[in-house]
């Protein structure tokens, strides 16, 4: 969970929120993955063709560890290379590319004019963009 600041008409107020809507982490065993989703809520568990996929003890302790901290953390769009992306703001506010590298908080997306047969390439911080 984390605490998140919200505005409302006529004031801020602080509230929790999951860091990831609609997932819950659990440790378990196959013996006890019905017991799991009998919970209220529980669907499925994320999986690659029926098979369970486990996340990494280390990435669950660095998560713990990090939400201990007073670090602000938002949750941020999984983008890979190759993914199609909206510019949300800055100078190429509306614009639309495609994310050809993405390293250290910036990614390089290709904008492509398609009228002319023309694209430019340009390093943009990755907060500005989302997946379309």
């Amino acid at each position: 969970m984390r605490t998140i600041k919200r505005r409302w008409s006529d004031r801020t107020v602080s509230v929790e929120e999951p860091l990831f809507k609609s997932y819950l982490f659990v440790k378990t065993d196959v013996f006890h993955k019905t017991d799991v989703l009998r919970s209220k809520g529980a669907v499925t568990f994320v999986n690659a063709r029926g098979v369970p996929i486990p996340v990494e003890e280390s990435v669950i302790s660095a998560l713990k560890g990090v939400m201990k901290t007073d670090i602000a953390l938002d949750p941020f769009p999984y983008l890979e290379k190759g993914d199609r992306v909206y510019v949300k703001s800055g100078p190429f506010q509306g614009l639309e590319g495609f994310i050809v590298r993405k390293d250290d908080g910036k990614c390089r997306l290709v904008i492509s004019v398609s009228a002319i047969k023309s694209s430019i390439a340009v390093e943009i911080d990755s907060a500005l963009v989302e997946k379309v």
